[in-house]
C-alpha cells in the first residue's frame, strides 16, 4: 500500500472517529434541555381495566399535562406523556416486565406477580377508618366505626358475628378477651365471598392459616354470596352466623339494615366483629425495572410528582377514577401480606 494511501486511510479513519464522537457529544447534549433539567422524549403510562377503558382514557387525558408540570418542577422536561389502558390487568404487568411501559397504576395482586420487573414506588391512599386494630374487641368497644381525615394507605377484612344465637355466642366471647377456637369458628355458618375476593375471601383465609393452620375452605358451613348486599341481608335475616366484609362493610349498609332488611335494632347494636385480618394495602403505583430510561432519581421524581398530583384539586379529579385520594411512598415489604396471599391462591387451585 503506498504511503498515500496510508495517511487518506488514517485520516479517513479519524474523521470517523471524530463524527462518532461528535454525534455521541450531541445525544448527550440533547439528554439535557437549556434549562437545565433531563429531556425525556415520552413518558408511558398505563392503566388497568378496572373500569370502562374508554371512560379511564377520558378522565385521565388531564394527567398528561399534571404529569409533564410536576416533573418539569422535578428536574424533568417530558415532550409527551403516552397514557395507554390494557387489554387486562396482566397484560400491564407484562409491559412494565419487557420495559415497554414506564408507569403502571396497578393493584398490589399484580404488582407482587410482576415484582421481578416491576418496582413499587407509591401507594393509593384513601380516607382512613377511627379504628385500625388487629384487635376485634377494639373495634367492638370503640363502634361505631367512622371515616377521619386521615389518609390510609391500606384497610382491613373483618369477621363479623350477626344477632344469631351463635353469633352472639362468638361474640360475647371475643369481647371477654377470649380467644375463639377452630371448634368455635367450625360451629357457626359463614357467609363468604368468590374465592378471588381480597376482603370476602382471601386475607380472612390467611388469618385463619396464621391463627389456626387452617383454610377458609375446611369450615363445615359455608354460603357463597353473589354481592356483600345479600351476605348483609342473610347475617340479618338469622341465615348465617358469620359474615367476611372490607373494614367499613357496616357503614355501607347501615341504614339498609333497618329499613331494607327490617330489623328493629341499628346495626352497630346487633354485629360485632370477631376476627381482623392484616393490612390489605391499596393499589400501587408501580414502575418498570427494565425500561431504559428508568434510574433511581427517576423514580424520586415520579413519586414527588405524584404525590403532589394527589394533593390538587385537578389532580384529586383525574384519580378518582380509581376511588384513589392521594398517594405515599411505598416499598416491596409493604407487599409481603399480598405475596402469601397470592400463595395461597396457588394452593387453591391445585
Amino acid at each position: 500500500m503506498s504511503v498515500f494511501k496510508k495517511v487518506f486511510k488514517s485520516v479517513v479513519l479519524l474523521g470517523l472517529v471524530a463524527a462518532l464522537t461528535a454525534c455521541g457529544s450531541k445525544d448527550k447534549e440533547d439528554a439535557t434541555s437549556e434549562n437545565g433539567n433531563v429531556a425525556i422524549d415520552t413518558l408511558t403510562v398505563g392503566f388497568v381495566p378496572s373500569r370502562d377503558p374508554e371512560e379511564i382514557v377520558s378522565a385521565t387525558e388531564p394527567m398528561k399535562e399534571l404529569i409533564i408540570k410536576e416533573m418539569k418542577n422535578q428536574g424533568y422536561d417530558i415532550k409527551n406523556v403516552d397514557i395507554t389502558v390494557g387489554t387486562n390487568f396482566e397484560a400491564v404487568g407484562e409491559s412494565l416486565a419487557a420495559g415497554t411501559l414506564d408507569v403502571g397504576f396497578i393493584p398490589g395482586g399484580t404488582y407482587v406477580l410482576y415484582d421481578d420487573g416491576a418496582d413499587v414506588i407509591l401507594t393509593a391512599t384513601r380516607a382512613g377508618l377511627s379504628i385500625d386494630s388487629e384487635d376485634p374487641k377494639e373495634w367492638n368497644d370503640n363502634k361505631p366505626t367512622a371515616p377521619t381525615d386521615k389518609q390510609a394507605e391500606s384497610y382491613r377484612a373483618l369477621m363479623i358475628a350477626g344477632p344469631s344465637s351463635k353469633g352472639q355466642e362468638l361474640a360475647k366471647k371475643v369481647n371477654a378477651g377470649e380467644k375463639l377456637s377452630w371448634d368455635d369458628l367450625n360451629g357457626a355458618s359463614w357467609s363468604v365471598m368468590s374465592s378471588s375476593s381480597p376482603a370476602g375471601y382471601i386475607y380472612p383465609s390467611l388469618w385463619m392459616q396464621e391463627n389456626y393452620n387452617k383454610n377458609l375452605s375446611e369450615l363445615k358451613n359455608i354460603v357463597q354470596s353473589d354481592s356483600y348486599g345479600s351476605a348483609f341481608a342473610r347475617l340479618a335475616a338469622g341465615q348465617v352466623d358469620v359474615l367476611l366484609t372490607y373494614a367499613d362493610g357496616r357503614r355501607d349498609y347501615e341504614d339498609t339494615w333497618k329499613t331494607e332488611y327490617k330489623r328493629d335494632k341499628d346495626i352497630w347494636d346487633e354485629t360485632d366483629v370477631i376476627g381482623v385480618t392484616p393490612a390489605i394495602f391499596n393499589d400501587t403505583i408501580s414502575v418498570s425495572k427494565n425500561s431504559d430510561k428508568m434510574d433511581d432519581q427517576l423514580k424520586t421524581a415520579l413519586q414527588k410528582a405524584f404525590i403532589n398530583i394527589g394533593e390538587s384539586e385537578e389532580g384529586k379529579d383525574v384519580i378518582s377514577i380509581y376511588s384513589h385520594e392521594g398517594y405515599k411512598e411505598a416499598t416491596s415489604k409493604d407487599y409481603d401480606s399480598e405475596r402469601k396471599a397470592q400463595d395461597l391462591i396457588k394452593d387453591l387451585a391445585k
